[in-house]
């Protein structure tokens, strides 16, 4: 089976952390391990997205001498082009004006999207990775809430 670490993410999500964000205790992830090995997932990738959940629940470090400013605008590395495309940028943007995401969170959610080694991010992946990384959050519910409605709410239309 050829997923990618966000595909994984998105099974995990959905049939395995509905009410928990974060991983199991280890004699319980040894168990998930297994039940992802049967479903076809690789023992690679597995501990990646083990990795990136971990991740996703850190904040980067912003320094007390250097916080961002809320008239800051966000200047985008080449690399975090490559992976976050305009739209993608933009939704981020709007995220943030909205006040679903701080710039703390949108920082981390920078930071999980560049984790994914995942090159053709779409605007849907973004969304992903914004929702788990809310979910892991302490602190987030509302933000989540609003993003979990937003990506399936989405995701109920195109089936009908």
């Amino acid at each position: 089976m050829k997923e990618t670490v966000l595909d994984l993410l998105m099974y995990l999500f959905e049939n395995h952390m509905e009410e928990e964000p974060h991983l199991p205790p280890e004699p319980l992830r040894l168990e998930l391990q297994q039940k992802l090995l049967a479903a076809g997932y690789d023992s690679d990738e597995i501990s990646r997205a083990f990795s990136w959940l971990d991740g996703a629940s850190d904040s980067p470090i912003l320094t007390a001498a250097n916080p961002p400013k809320p008239s800051s605008f966000r200047m985008y590395t080449d690399e975090e082009q490559a992976v976050l495309d305009i739209e993608a940028r933009g939704f981020l943007l709007q995220l943030e004006e909205i006040g679903v995401l701080s710039s703390t969170t949108r920082e981390t959610v920078i930071e999980r999207a560049l984790a994914l080694d995942h090159h053709d991010m779409d605007l849907d992946d973004i969304k992903w990775v914004v929702m788990l990384v809310l979910f892991a959050r302490p602190g987030e519910e509302a933000a989540f809430a609003w993003m979990e409605e937003l990506v399936f709410a989405e995701t109920t239309d195109l089936l009908h």
